[in-house]
Parts: structure tokens; C-alpha cells; sequence
């Protein structure tokens, strides 16, 4: 599909705000409604807007603390990749779990009430899943909101 400015610029309003109307959409963009409205279902029946999150405070709902773990698998080959992404998307405290190329198999996002609570969930959940080898643990300090590449 060959997005044009105006596809693009409708994107990267979207990405900021998907809450906004179809109106408001288009007066920013200075479509009519209708026009906003096809635009948008165009780009949905596409693929190229795949679908809209909601985004949550993690700390003003009791989780204040924010780790990224590298893990490196121990034993490839005697469990698969997919005993251990299933093992470890078990663990409601993973909000995302990456499979990478480089020194470590995978990059998890890991959320904890404080350091103990994430501390626990390292020692009972983490450490405990099939094929665990290397840990390393960077704890978040701050993050910076990024629109995307649009």
C-alpha cells in the first residue's frame, strides 16, 4: 500500500491522540469528515494501523519499579524457544518479551510494586523457568515517549 503525506500525517496524529474524532482529525489535517473517516478505515482494513493500546501509568497503579532483563538461555536445544516464551508470557508481571540477536536470547520488561516485589518475582518466576542461564538486570529511571518513525 503507497501511503501519501496526508496518510502519514493522519498516522503521526493518531499516534499522539487516538482518541480523537473523525472531526477533529480532519480539522487538523483540513479534511472533511467523511474523507478523515475512509482514510482511517482504508489504513485499518490495510494492516498499517493494526489496532489501538491503552496506556496506563504504571506507577499510579502500584508499580513503581521497572526492569529490563536480558536473559540468556542456558540449554538451547534441550528445551524449545517456545516452552520458554510461553513459560515466561505466563508471568503477569512480563509486559513484553523479545526474542534479540546479540549478547543475550531475550529482552523482557519486567514491572514490580518496589525493588523486593521485583526481587521476588526474579528469584520465584525468572530464575525458575525452563533454560534460564544469564541474567542482567537495568532498572529504569526514566523514559522519554517517542511518536515513532512517522
Amino acid at each position: 500500500m503507497n501511503l501519501d503525506d496526508i496518510d502519514h500525517a493522519l498516522l503521526r496524529a493518531v499516534a499522539l491522540n487516538a482518541d480523537q474524532s473523525t472531526t477533529q482529525l480532519g480539522q487538523k489535517l483540513g479534511l472533511s469528515q467523511p474523507a478523515t473517516w475512509r482514510r482511517l478505515r482504508r489504513l485499518q482494513d490495510a494492516g498499517v494501523i493494526a489496532g489501538r493500546q491503552l496506556m496506563l501509568d504504571a506507577e499510579k497503579v502500584g508499580f513503581g519499579v521497572t526492569v529490563f532483563l536480558g536473559v540468556k538461555l542456558a540449554t538451547k536445544g534441550r528445551i524449545s524457544l517456545e516452552d520458554f516464551e510461553r513459560a515466561v508470557s505466563a508471568i503477569p508481571e512480563v509486559q513484553l518479551v523479545e526474542h534479540v540477536l546479540g549478547l543475550y536470547d531475550y529482552r523482557l520488561r519486567v514491572v514490580a510494586r518496589d525493588l523486593a516485589d521485583f526481587e521476588r518475582v526474579l528469584r520465584r518466576r525468572v530464575m525458575t523457568l525452563p533454560g534460564v542461564g544469564n541474567v542482567e538486570a537495568n532498572v529504569l529511571l526514566s523514559e522519554e515517549r517517542l511518536s515513532g518513525p512517522l
